[in-house]
């Protein structure tokens, strides 16, 4: 189940890694820089950006995500 997080929020947060723009996806924010294809959880509608706290998300389920983002975008 997703949480919601302020637009305003999401919108200043950047990759602690990459500096890259956020998209949220389900209970995650996805990094859009593909190099790292990191994703920090969202915990009781606070998002948790610690790089040990991340993940790296397989090549395929990145761009689903990324696509999924473009898509809701338009």
């Amino acid at each position: 189940m997703g949480q919601d997080i302020d637009k305003a929020l999401l919108d200043i947060l950047v990759c602690p890694e990459s500096h890259a723009p956020l998209v949220k996806h389900d209970s995650w924010l996805y990094s859009t820089d593909e190099q790292t294809r990191r994703r920090y959880p969202i915990r009781d509608g606070i998002p948790i950006m610690l790089i040990d706290e991340s993940e790296v998300v397989g090549e395929g389920d990145f761009r689903r995500v990324m696509e999924a983002s473009k898509a809701e975008a338009t």
